[in-house]
């Protein structure tokens, strides 16, 4: 090899140059790395006008003011909505809003604008936008449709992620039938469902009851979508309302949740003091577990159905759904070591029960006989708005913690708690139907019973994590 013989003077200056040029391509490693993460990004609002957008209901007005969309409270005027120009079905999508009061608002997904439904109201999935002290930014809503999918109830340690008065950064995730929230980079909402795979991107401006509420603003910028290689971001592990029918998610999966029913067999259970699943009496059919009407209590056909397994501490759910004037219920702690005769299976019971049209909600103490009350001891603190009506499908979950603290939710919504074996408990056993069973719901564990009435109920994604 041949011998460099480069003045010893210049040989700092070509180490530095060396030196430089590593660093320079280090910056365009660095800046490319950033270019292929932005790649894909689509600007829904150019900064300027409201060109790509247009108003599809309501009053209320929408300008562009410093770089924002800006809309403004206006009375006498449903709910309005300013829509992107085209439907989107799976998305990514980022936005910045600010609200500097506590008027309810949100953004529109999948949602659907026709003139031949509903006559044009605007209606789907929405990322609510709620500065009022309930705190449920990032939670999911299903406007003028289902209600509530997702209230914050679920996800407590989202609520302080949005700040009124300031920008906050919102992300939103439809990658088939999963949906995912973020506020400020906090998981928030996480939601299976598959009712509305496509539709309309739109910005709300709630309507308002009152003067002096007209006026005020919502406004939203840097908004951008993301519609091809769409990689769902890591991290979101929020508890999981999943409405596609006996089925389960790798989230659920990781989070411990199991099937208590396959959705088609009756593999794990059998009948309450038998050693099979009754031959009559209940239905298996398109997913739902049936209890067949056979005219009440008196004249039950199959009887209840109760879990293989015993459990301790647990979380459940079910889905279930009514006929008119229907009367079931979902018990736990069953031991099956009671004499009952002909009658139903002693257990702790989350009441289920058509609440308008069965008497049993007039009967029992203040109402501790009505919808996931603990039947005959505990009334549930129930809103109407958080109750499906006869024919739709409802969401009971029950959590039986270690340190046997219980708690009843409906909906999303806790209605009721107690501490099994404490005094306030063992007081309201003294005043019930079960005051001359010895140590009722007391046991260490116990089966799950389903309850067979005498009335048409379904059930349906059965599930179960044990704690």
């Amino acid at each position: 090899m041949k011998k460099s013989h480069l003045p010893l003077l210049l040989m700092p200056l070509l180490i530095a140059g060396v030196q430089s040029g590593c660093s320079t391509n280090h910056n365009e490693t660095v800046q490319n790395s950033e270019n292929i993460q932005e790649a894909g990004w689509t600007e829904l609002f150019n900064g300027k006008d409201l060109t790509g957008w247009k108003q599809i209901n309501g009053k209320a007005s929408y300008k562009v003011e410093d770089g924002a969309i800006v809309g403004t409270t206006v009375m006498d005027s449903p709910n309005s909505f300013l829509a992107a120009d085209k439907e989107y079905g799976d998305f990514i999508l980022e936005f910045e809003v600010m609200l500097n009061n506590d008027i309810n608002s949100g953004v529109q997904f999948r949602s659907i604008s026709d003139p031949a439904v509903m006559e044009g109201r605007v209606h789907g999935y929405q990322f609510e936008l709620d500065p009022s002290d309930r705190k449920w930014t990032g939670g999911i809503y299903d406007e003028a449709r289902r209600g509530w999918l997702y209230p914050l109830s679920l996800n407590p340690d989202a609520q302080s992620a949005f700040k009124k008065g300031e920008w906050n950064k919102a992300r939103i995730e439809a990658i088939g039938n999963k949906i995912k929230t973020w506020i400020n980079d906090v998981p928030v909402a996480s939601v299976v469902d598959d009712m509305t795979p496509k539709g309309v991107l739109a910005l709300q401006v709630h309507s308002i009851g009152n003067a002096a509420d007209a006026g005020k603003e919502i406004k939203w910028r840097n908004i951008r979508i993301k519609t091809t290689d769409l990689t769902p971001r890591e991290g979101h592990d929020a508890y999981v309302v999943n409405l596609v029918p006996n089925t389960l998610t790798d989230e659920e999966k990781a989070q411990g949740w199991s099937l208590l029913w396959d959705g088609k067999t009756t593999n794990g259970w059998r009948g309450a003091y038998q050693d099979k699943f009754p031959e009559g009496g209940w239905k298996l059919q398109n997913g739902e577990l049936q209890v067949l009407e056979s005219g009440g209590a008196e004249s039950v056909n199959g009887g209840d159905i109760v879990t293989e397994k015993e459990y301790g501490a647990f979380e459940l759910q079910v889905q279930f759904k009514l006929t008119e004037g229907a009367n079931s219920g979902i018990k736990y702690f069953v031991t099956e070591k009671e004499k009952v005769g002909k009658g139903s299976a002693i257990g702790l019971e989350y009441q289920v029960l058509d609440d308008e049209k069965h008497p049993d909600a007039k009967m029992g103490r203040d109402g501790n006989r009505t919808i996931a009350s603990l039947y005959d001891l505990k009334t549930s603190e129930k809103n109407p708005r958080f109750i499906k009506p006869v024919g739709e499908w409802n969401l009971a979950r029950l959590v039986v913690k270690p340190d046997n603290t219980v708690e009843h939710w409906l909906n999303g919504i806790k209605v009721l708690e107690y501490k099994r074996g404490s005094q306030e408990f063992r007081d309201l056993v003294k005043i019930s139907k079960y005051k001359d069973w010895e140590n009722f719901g007391e046991a260490e564990k116990g089966h799950i019973l389903l309850q067979d009435h005498g009335n048409n109920v379904a059930f349906r994604s059965i599930k179960i994590k044990e704690l």
